[in-house]
């Protein structure tokens, strides 16, 4: 039987949690092993979808949750047809900072709207493709508040809002994930780098079941 090509791992919790690092962190780790490897993220992580980034994160009018979501799918319909489905065609390794699960948690409990329906908007704009791994950052809220307090850069629309909407992300992560199969739970309180060598050692044993390309 044929090895699946590719790996599309995704990195999810809320802000402040640790993603971004992680996945710098990871991504040099598979380079290291000279995996064929691409870090991209969500939203962003395409021309198009910078432009999109802009509004979603820093606009200055609010916009009705479903336009919200909406434009959230319209940067991951253009994201897997434009780099994640080749790159994993390409045997690839695919990191992504968020997914749609992002939306699920965000725009599903977060601002409530129905799950079946982004779930089912989320497939068609990916190409029913998924990943084959989620790694999820479990972080109390305070700490994740305090990390995102020393940033230099301008906060989010999402960082600045109410205490009320985080916790309901934190118990949507929970939820949605309780029983998800591909899920990895990480601890977000400990370094970068044991976060890195556990998701790592939970990626290599992936590999041997996976078609991927190799660097020089």
């Amino acid at each position: 039987m044929k090895n699946k090509a590719g790996l599309l791992i995704g990195i999810e919790g809320i802000d402040g949690s640790g993603k971004s690092s992680l996945a710098t962190a990871l991504k040099q780790e598979l380079i290291n092993l000279k995996l064929s490897v691409i870090l991209t993220k969500e939203p962003g992580g395409t021309t198009f979808g910078k432009e999109l980034r802009q509004i979603l994160q820093y606009r200055n009018t609010p916009l009705d949750p479903k336009a919200e979501f909406l434009l959230f799918a319209a940067d991951r319909a253009q994201h897997f047809t434009e780099l994640v489905i080749p790159a994993l065609q390409s045997k690839q390794i695919v990191i992504s900072d968020r997914t749609c699960d992002s939306s699920l948690v965000y725009q599903g409990y977060g601002r409530g709207l129905d799950l079946d329906t982004l779930k089912q908007i989320n497939q068609w704009a990916m190409g029913n493709y998924q990943a084959d791994l989620i790694l999820y950052i479990n972080i109390p809220l305070t700490a994740a508040q305090e990390r995102m307090h020393k940033r230099a850069e301008a906060p989010t629309v999402f960082e600045q809002e109410q205490l009320d909407f985080k916790q309901k992300l934190i118990a949507g992560f929970e939820t949605l994930y309780a029983n998800q199969a591909n899920v990895l739970k990480l601890d977000g309180t400990l370094p970068t780098g044991e976060l890195t060598k556990l998701a790592l050692a939970h990626i290599m044993q992936l590999l041997p079941n996976r078609d991927i390309s190799t660097c020089p």
